[in-house]
């Protein structure tokens, strides 16, 4: 067998990345520009799969992504991200995202997503979660029903997908 079974805990597959939002990252409202955090979020959750599956995986979907509150110039992000989930050839992460203002100490809850990774080469996830603390318990508990709420939207959006118009919606005129 290429990859035996093992039992990882979320712990195992935790990632952690601290940045300070500089004037460069900030968008015309002067909060942090969500396309920034998302790249670094990406960054992070790889990680925390690779951790997991030890094997080359690929982002499929950021399935669910939500601001809290904003982060400012000079504050500090902090991205924790955990395997929450696995199926077949899926696994999905967990994404906490908190804010520390660096002039006062407070902290506080920025953002929290739910993202989906997939295997390359179609291969099968083998290792089996285990989650440890309260935190864990209760998202890696609702990873079901998550997965199948994201198996319903997937299938609606392949619908949509196959009437959409791919033409160029202008005509290019040429004049000699």
């Amino acid at each position: 067998m290429d990859n035996p079974r093992q039992v990882i805990t979320c712990k195992q597959t935790l990632a952690i990345s601290n940045h300070r939002v500089f004037p460069q990252d900030l968008n015309n409202f002067g909060f942090m520009f969500g396309g920034r955090l998302l790249n670094l979020l990406d960054d992070v959750a790889s990680i925390s799969v690779s951790r997991f599956i030890r094997m080359k995986t690929v982002t499929a979907a950021i399935d669910q992504f939500n601001f809290i509150k904003s982060f400012q110039k000079d504050d500090a992000v902090c991205i924790e991200t955990y395997v929450s989930g696995a199926g077949h050839r899926s696994i999905e992460i967990f994404a906490k995202v908190m804010g520390e203002n660096l002039f006062t100490g407070e902290r506080y809850l920025g953002a929290t997503a739910f993202m989906t990774f997939v295997l390359q080469d179609h291969k099968v996830v083998t290792n089996e979660l285990k989650p440890e603390t309260a935190e864990e318990i209760a998202v890696v508990g609702s990873y079901e029903q998550r997965r199948a709420t994201r198996k319903q939207e997937l299938a609606a959006n392949a619908k949509i997908g196959e009437s959409l118009d791919l033409s160029l919606p202008w005509k290019i005129n040429h004049h000699s």
